[in-house]
């Protein structure tokens, strides 16, 4: 029952980016040892009127609203817009394993007739669609397996290819001419001081949660307290050799670890947990909880910095710096003062046409369930933040961000599948207020920024949420050491001297042929406008071309929604070799909506 509308479901994901031009009269699908031949015309006429022509009355029961939607939805777009994200696809990594996959989907088919369709069919007028794919293709046949359009539809993330066609675009537009970068001083370099570790655990009673804490300092400590805020299902050691840098250049370091929402959490909850439970792993208390979980540590850190023999006096606790990745960012993000937008969030996620299609959205629609009355987050301990790859963009809206006031770094990766550049970075990038900066990482994935040893080997192996090996990006972790103390110095009476570190010409100066590194204080007006402009297109295709999700309150039936609903979207971050289904495991539903609306 589900053969045909999966099959055309997989080809409109797998070429979304794509559309009109030359003329293939038939379609061939081939599922194993059969294969049906499907007129062009013919489906064309159904999606245009619905009704079913002679040629396809042996499969009428396969075509429903859904096959019809997908047909014949178009998206609107600039010729000369699409054009050019289309050739900065197929000229990125991304563009590559698009190519690749594409050809084990359309079978028979060459790298340069697959070019050939997806650049004509990004230059026709009325828009991208399905069928003006079909019409573009260079042959009069095209016989789609349908296996691997099922693949490809389950592995799609389209936000991500969106970061990935800009990226040539990024790299001019970010460029900052000049001398090379030259200093006597590295603060990239290990610091001189001896590195001492000691891991604490705190128990907050009236939570009922306990914090464990590694904390690292030196003997001439000075300067601001850190804070480092891991990411869904990693731990407090993913950025430990951050701190370890950090602490050797006199700077406390305390890397805490959320015990809501850490690797330990998440593989206990994966083995207790029924699959139509899953989406409870992340709870919704666990937005508020994280940062409520930092102030509770600068509270207890106080008083050791008070009482303790050890630590008296290394604590400074009145002015902290927090550096978070992932949710470990809208953690930093919330106590520089950011307020959750639940309206701005629940419009995207009870959205019934939505198609959600990155891992990050999928995980912030879980915060959907936090009750209407706010909590105000903000610490005013907090004097500074760094976002690595945060997952900010439902979350916070453009008011949000505008509300905080201190200085503020966010890195973005444009290889990044978890949490997608345009969306969840660059475009809340420009909401925030001075001071601030964006350093952006060309080729970095969502773990570059980690403890190699934390990765997930099998993400390596997708096609779509691949992330690089550890020897590959140490380029960026190697800046990211200079100028995270560059930027924890500038509250001290040493900011002058780390001033320079915080410079186009510092961060290009670690660039290499495959990671091109740039920091940058403002986007230039024409990325900008770039960014506003590629932000709508995506928005535009998730609500109109693809088809409706069906009720989650249904039983799951042959339908369309129903079965996608079950292939995995991403793979989420844990050490080792345990993979989640993300689509399964960030579940959100229009019950939960509507218990919501009865408790209002």
């Amino acid at each position: 029952m589900w053969l045909l509308k999966s099959m055309l479901w997989g080809v409109a994901m797998g070429l979304g980016f794509s559309a009109p031009g030359l003329a293939a009269e038939r379609v061939a699908v081939r599922f194993g040892p059969i294969q049906y031949s499907v007129a062009v015309d013919d489906l064309e006429q159904y999606a245009e009127t619905g009704e079913v022509p002679p040629s396809l009355q042996p499969v009428a029961p396969l075509l429903s609203e859904d096959v019809q939607q997908v047909l014949s939805s178009h998206l609107q777009l600039d010729p000369n817009l699409g054009d050019k994200i289309v050739e900065d696809l197929l000229h990125s990594s991304a563009g590559d394993r698009l190519l690749t996959v594409l050809q084990s989907t359309i079978l028979d088919s060459s790298v340069e007739e697959l070019k050939i369709a997806l650049m004509r069919a990004s230059r026709e007028a009325d828009g991208l669609s399905l069928l003006g794919l079909l019409r573009a293709y260079p042959d009069e046949v095209i016989t789609i397996d349908m296996s691997s359009a099922i693949a490809l539809a389950s592995q799609l993330n389209l936000p991500y290819l969106q970061s990935q066609a800009l990226t040539s675009i990024l790299e001019r537009e970010l460029t900052v001419p000049g001398e090379p970068f030259r200093s006597d001083r590295d603060p990239a370099a290990p610091g001189e001081q001896w590195v001492r570790q000691q891991t604490l655990v705190f128990r907050d009673h009236d939570r009922d949660r306990s914090i464990p804490v590694d904390l690292y300092w030196s003997r001439q400590t000075h300067g601001p307290l850190v804070v480092i805020s891991h990411g869904f299902g990693a731990d407090r050691r993913f950025l430990g050799y951050l701190a370890y840098h950090l602490a050797s250049h006199g700077i406390t370091v305390a890397a805490l670890e959320h015990p809501g929402s850490n690797v330990a959490w998440l593989t206990e909850g994966i083995a207790q947990t029924s699959n139509s439970r899953l989406g409870n792993l992340l709870p919704a208390s666990e937005f508020i909880d994280r940062p409520k979980d930092i102030s509770f540590l600068l509270n207890e850190l106080h008083r050791l910095n008070q009482f303790s023999r050890t630590l008296r006096g290394k604590l400074n606790t009145e002015k902290v710096s927090v550096i978070g990745h992932s949710l470990g960012g809208y953690t930093a993000l919330a106590l520089a003062g950011a307020p959750l937008n639940l309206d701005h969030l629940r419009q995207f996620c009870d959205n019934p046409d939505l198609v959600t299609l990155s891992p990050a959205d999928l995980l912030q629609c879980n915060a959907s369930e936090l009750p209407d009355h706010q909590i105000d987050l903000r610490d005013e301990r907090v004097a500074q933040v760094v976002a690595l790859n945060p997952v900010i963009g439902r979350l916070f809206d453009e008011n949000s961000l505008a509300q905080i006031e201190v200085p503020t770094m966010i890195l973005a990766g444009t290889d990044d599948s978890i949490t997608p550049a345009v969306s969840q970075q660059f475009l809340p990038f420009m909401h925030l207020q001075m001071p601030k900066y964006l350093l952006t990482a060309i080729g970095a994935t969502h773990l570059s920024v980690g403890d190699p040893a934390n990765l997930n080997h099998s993400l390596t192996q997708s096609v779509f949420m691949r992330e690089r090996r550890g020897e590959e990006t140490e380029v960026l972790r190697s800046l990211l050491r200079g100028v995270s103390l560059a930027f924890v110095e500038q509250l001290t009476p040493n900011a002058s001297e780390y001033a320079p570190f915080l410079s186009s010409a510092y961060a290009q100066s670690f660039s290499t042929d495959d990671l091109k590194l740039r920091l940058n204080s403002q986007l230039p007006p024409n990325l900008a406008n770039w960014l506003r402009m590629a932000a709508l297109p995506l928005e535009q295709l998730v609500t109109t071309t693809l088809p409706r999700r069906a009720p989650r309150d249904s039983v799951c039936n042959s339908s369309l929604s129903c079965l996608l609903s079950q292939l995995p979207l991403a793979m989420f971050i844990l050490p080792g070799e345990l993979p989640l289904l993300g689509n399964q495991l960030f579940q959100f539903s229009r019950r939960k909506s509507k218990r919501r609306e009865r408790l209002r």
